[in-house]
C-alpha cells in the first residue's frame, strides 16, 4: 500500500509548488500527490503536500485560513506586483510616513473587494492569466471578495514595511502591496513573502525538502506524514457501527440526528476501529447525509 497522509513542507524560494509535488511523486513512487494552496516561486513557507488518499481532501482545505509575513517596499512598482517582475515605475516617497501607512492599512481589513494580478494562475478563456500577460496580451480580472482578518505591522525601515497578515482563500498579498502603494500615491511591490500557517499547519512544524529525501532514503516517510483527517479535526464527527459502516461503503445515505446540519454541511465518519471511513455531506432535500468521499485506510 502506498503512502497516505500530508507533508507540511517549507517550500524554498525559486521553485514552483508543482515542482515540489513532482519531486515527492518521483522520490516516493506515489502517483497520487497534490498540494493545497499554491505559492508563487519567489515565496517561501508552508505548503501542504497530500499523498495517496489525502489527495481526496484537498478541496476541503481551500477554506483554511492562511497567515503570512510580508515585506513591502515603497517607491517602486513592477508588472507582477513582486520582485520577480519588471520595474514599471518609480515615484517619490517623501510624503510616506508610518502614521499614513498605519491609517491606510485599516481600509484593507475585513471583507474587501480585491482585483487579482494579471500575472496569476487564474484561467482566462481556458488559458492561464500569466501566459497571456507574458505575451503582452491585456488581462483584466473582476474584483473578488476576500476577507482579511488581521494586518499587524511588525516593522518599518528604509521604506520597507513588514506586516503579518491572516486572510481567507483567494487573497493575493501581491495585490495588497500594489493597492497599498496606489493608495499612498508612491507605488509599492511585494519584496518578500513567507506563509507561516495554512490551517493547522505551521512554519515552526514544517519540514525541508532535504528532510523528505532523508526519510525516503531511510524508508521512513511515515514519520513525517500527518493523518489524512488532520486538517478536518475541527469538523463534527460520528463513529459508525459495523452495520452502518457497511451501508456507507455501499453509498447509502444515512441519518445522524445528533448533528446540527444548520452549522455543519460536512462531517467525518469513522469506523468502529476509529479509522476515517467517509466524508459525508448533508442533503437538505432528504435531511440525510450522503457519503461524498469513502476512504480505504
Amino acid at each position: 500500500m502506498g503512502a497516505n497522509g500530508i507533508l507540511n513542507v517549507n517550500k524554498p524560494s525559486g521553485c514552483t509548488s508543482f515542482s515540489i509535488v513532482a519531486m515527492v511523486r518521483r522520490l516516493a513512487g506515489e502517483k497520487r500527490v497534490g498540494h493545497a494552496g499554491t505559492l508563487d516561486p519567489a515565496a517561501t513557507g508552508v505548503l501542504p503536500i497530500c499523498l495517496g488518499q489525502a489527495t481526496r481532501i484537498t478541496e476541503y482545505l481551500h477554506d483554511c485560513t492562511k497567515e503570512y509575513i510580508a515585506l513591502i517596499e515603497f517607491g517602486t512598482t513592477t508588472d507582477t506586483f513582486d520582485r520577480e517582475g519588471k520595474v514599471t515605475c518609480r515615484k517619490d516617497t517623501a510624503l510616506v510616513t508610518f502614521q499614513l501607512i498605519e491609517r491606510s492599512l485599516m481600509s484593507f481589513q475585513g471583507t474587501i473587494q480585491q482585483v487579482p494580478p494579471a500575472y496569476s494562475a487564474i484561467k482566462v478563456k481556458g488559458r492561464q492569466s500569466y501566459e497571456l500577460a507574458r505575451k503582452g496580451i491585456p488581462v483584466s480580472h473582476q474584483p473578488r471578495k476576500v476577507k482579511i482578518d488581521l494586518i499587524e505591522i511588525l516593522g518599518f525601515e528604509n521604506l520597507c514595511l513588514k506586516i503579518k497578515i491572516r486572510c481567507s482563500k483567494g487573497t493575493y498579498i501581491r495585490s495588497l502591496a500594489n493597492d497599498l502603494g496606489e493608495m499612498l500615491g508612491c507605488g509599492a511591490y511585494l519584496k518578500d513573502l513567507v506563509r507561516t500557517a495554512y490551517g493547522p499547519f505551521t512554519l515552526d512544524s514544517s519540514i525541508s525538502v532535504d528532510d523528505i529525501r532523508t526519510a525516503l532514503a531511510e524508508g521512513n516517510l511515515d514519520r513525517l506524514l500527518y493523518p489524512v483527517d488532520y486538517p478536518l479535526q475541527q469538523w463534527d464527527s460520528q463513529v459508525a457501527t459495523d452495520e452502518i459502516s457497511c451501508e456507507i461503503v455501499q453509498g447509502h445515505d444515512m441519518r445522524f440526528d445528533n448533528v446540527d446540519a444548520t452549522i455543519n454541511h460536512h462531517i467525518c465518519v469513522y469506523s468502529p476501529e476509529k479509522k476515517l471511513l467517509a466524508i459525508m455531506k448533508f442533503v437538505p432535500e432528504t435531511l440525510l447525509w450522503h457519503p461524498e468521499k469513502v476512504f480505504s485506510l
